[in-house]
């Protein structure tokens, strides 16, 4: 499998230019004008006419696509619709979004792997039936539903966090780590949830396995059984979960952002379909469909690093 990762690579090259495309031509389709919600509908025709020839919208949308697709190699999104470049716009929120997925993550990691191991390690007892059950309904609750009930709870009845999570200008969410608490958590919860059960799930079929049973018939301790026959079997599984779920975070922070007002690309990018704003619109779409190809592959390339079978190529 790992003589494949080279093909997995140019497949997921292939994707991501046809997902330039996808995004371009979708995205320039949506019903609104730019210039009509910046400039307003009482605008004079000529005004609106000279802002589109500056903006390059009176061009075919290939012409368009073609020299924006040439803009990114160099790093340009190209010019939001409030004149700005748009990759100045996203610079700070990038990061700030980044920062969130990436502490959900570094949490999510040891806590599913220990509740998944757990409950599957005492399955049909109570202890797997609570963690089971409750993964089971956070997993089917939205973001946002969760956001709000942490905000009901730790922000208006316990006054423990703040319910919004605004920054000063330039600000650092680093600087004021109480502004992240309950954005992580929201989060968290939800992608804990999915990655636990996933993991259960896979320990279990481990636990079931004839390997497991002949090295308890051999008198090996239940820690022993962990360590040589399920840990080995449940971290690839576990390494595609965190990957992918570090990318869906990104995409549940567009509704949790929107929460908590966090300055993040969820926050910007709901602001600018509301405005019509269709460039910066572009530029997140393909930052997010971005990240989740390039999760793939790494699950993928984290699948044959950590399955000694699949890494030397032996059956």
């Amino acid at each position: 499998m790992i003589h494949s990762l080279p093909r997995r690579l140019a497949a997921g090259a292939v994707l991501l230019a046809l997902l330039t495309f996808v995004v371009y031509v979708g995205v320039d389709l949506l019903p609104g004008d730019p210039v009509t919600s910046r400039l307003g509908p009482s605008t004079p025709p000529e005004r609106i006419a000279e802002l589109r020839h500056h903006l390059g919208l009176d061009r075919p949308v290939l012409a368009r696509y073609g020299e924006w697709v040439a803009g990114l190699f160099l790093g340009d999104l190209g010019i939001s619709a409030s004149g700005r470049p748009v990759t100045e716009m996203l610079s700070d929120r990038v990061g700030n979004s980044a920062l969130l997925a990436a502490m959900a993550v570094l949490l999510l990691a040891p806590l599913s792997l220990v509740l998944g191991l757990w409950a599957a390690w005492r399955r049909g007892r109570p202890a797997d039936r609570v963690v089971s059950t409750g993964a089971l309904l956070l997993v089917s609750v939205p973001e946002f539903v969760v956001a709000g009930a942490l905000v009901l709870l730790f922000a208006v009845s316990l006054r423990i966090f703040p319910a919004v999570s605004l920054l000063p200008v330039g600000a650092s969410p680093l600087a004021y780590p109480e502004v992240l608490v309950l954005p992580v958590l929201s989060l968290l919860l939800v992608g804990l949830a999915y990655a636990v059960r996933v993991i259960r799930a896979s320990a279990c079929a481990v636990l079931a396995s004839p390997h497991v049973e002949f090295l308890r018939l051999g008198g090996a301790s239940g820690r022993t059984v962990l360590r040589r026959a399920v840990v080995p079997a449940v971290l690839p599984v576990a390494a595609q979960v965190w990957l992918v779920t570090g990318v869906a975070f990104v995409g549940g922070a567009v509704l949790v952002e929107k929460v908590f007002g966090y300055p993040g690309i969820g926050e910007l990018l709901v602001a600018s379909v509301q405005s019509g704003d269709l460039p910066v619109v572009q530029a997140l779409v393909l930052i997010l469909g971005a990240a989740m190809l390039a999760a793939l592959v790494l699950a993928d390339l984290a699948v044959v690093l950590l399955t000694p079978r699949l890494r030397t190529g032996t059956q």
